[in-house]
């Protein structure tokens, strides 16, 4: 079974994060949900989400995918976060997937994870950032890293994630199961 870390900062976007959690679990994909400190996370509308665990005791295992929410303040707070930039260094030497969403593809940039890649966020968050390729796309994969827009994308990227990691027969069975309009 394939596994999925999530971090989840105080301000994350809780549309993007519940969706991925819950469609890739749809999926039986493995998702650890991981705090950067212990205790709830406010999300940016105010609701409040409880992790699997801290960030410190999650990073004591491998995952085949990290995936970072979007939102402000959460996305600057996994930014400035010297643990996620190793966490994403380490995944992206391993051959393994990275992924985010909304704001959150920035710290894909800052990491060096998007240098001569396709890209896509929300609206300005990779303005001026060099050695992309951007594009408005509802999700964009190239190779293993796959970047989304926001939280009116938030599905699609997680079906997105599905298929990368379970293949497009787990992707249609979960997507059926969600009675989306043709």
């Amino acid at each position: 079974m394939a596994s999925v870390l999530v971090p989840l900062a105080q301000g994350c976007e809780e549309l993007e994060a519940v969706t991925v959690i819950d469609l890739l679990r749809r999926a039986a994909i493995e998702v650890v949900t991981a705090g950067l400190d212990e205790g709830p996370v406010r999300a940016s509308r105010g609701v409040v989400l409880v992790p699997d665990t801290t960030l410190d005791e999650a990073l004591e295992r491998d995952y085949d995918m990290v995936v970072l929410p979007g939102g402000l303040p959460g996305a600057e707070h996994l930014n400035a976060d010297p643990r996620i930039r190793r966490l994403l260094r380490d995944m992206a030497a391993a051959g393994r997937y990275t992924a985010a969403i909304c704001a959150a593809p920035k710290v894909l940039a800052d990491a060096g994870l998007l240098d001569g890649r396709r890209a896509t966020s929300f609206p300005g968050v990779l303005d001026g950032v060099g050695g992309l390729s951007y594009v408005e796309q509802p999700v964009v994969r190239d190779g293993r890293v796959i970047t989304s827009r926001g939280p009116g994308t938030a599905m699609d990227f997680a079906l997105a994630l599905i298929e990368s990691l379970a293949g497009k027969d787990a992707r249609d069975q979960v997507e059926a199961g969600l009675q989306r309009p043709a």
